[in-house]
């Protein structure tokens, strides 16, 4: 399932939900954990059932939370995951807002080749211009 995070994409500081103890200090988990879960309801990207769904089967093949952990995670939690994973995400390859077809280019060849996560996509490369982030394997 590809998801439109347009809006999040150009709206956020990745830093704020996403960010190392060399960074941000000794609390960086629970300060970026806190960041993501106070302003996942301006965010709200998992709105539906469908999607809160698909988003449960993508990290549960993390093999990081089991079932039971995942089933009671509340719908601000499970989206202020789905920011951190973006924010991290746009960490990893340099995305930013205001990126240039060329930037998008880049991107995409680095993603293609493994260098760097490849779950989003889209912008000016995309025929509708928005950017969006896939959810699956």
């Amino acid at each position: 399932m590809e998801l439109n995070i347009t809006e999040v994409f150009n709206a956020i500081a990745p830093m704020d939900y996403s960010a190392s103890v060399a960074e941000i200090g000794a609390n960086a988990g629970a300060d970026t954990w806190r960041a993501a879960v106070d302003d996942s309801p301006d965010y709200m990207l998992l709105d539906t059932d469908e999607k809160r769904e698909a988003f449960r089967g993508h990290v549960r093949g993390f093999g990081g939370w089991d079932d039971a952990e995942i089933a009671a995670w509340s719908d601000v939690e499970l989206n202020a995951l789905f920011l951190q994973m973006i924010a991290g995400d746009m960490r990893e390859a340099g995305l930013h807002a205001g990126m240039t077809a060329e930037e998008w280019q880049a991107y995409q060849e680095a993603a293609e080749a493994g260098r760097c996560a490849s779950n989003i996509c889209g912008g000016p490369l995309s025929t509708d211009g928005e950017i969006y982030y896939y959810l699956g394997n």
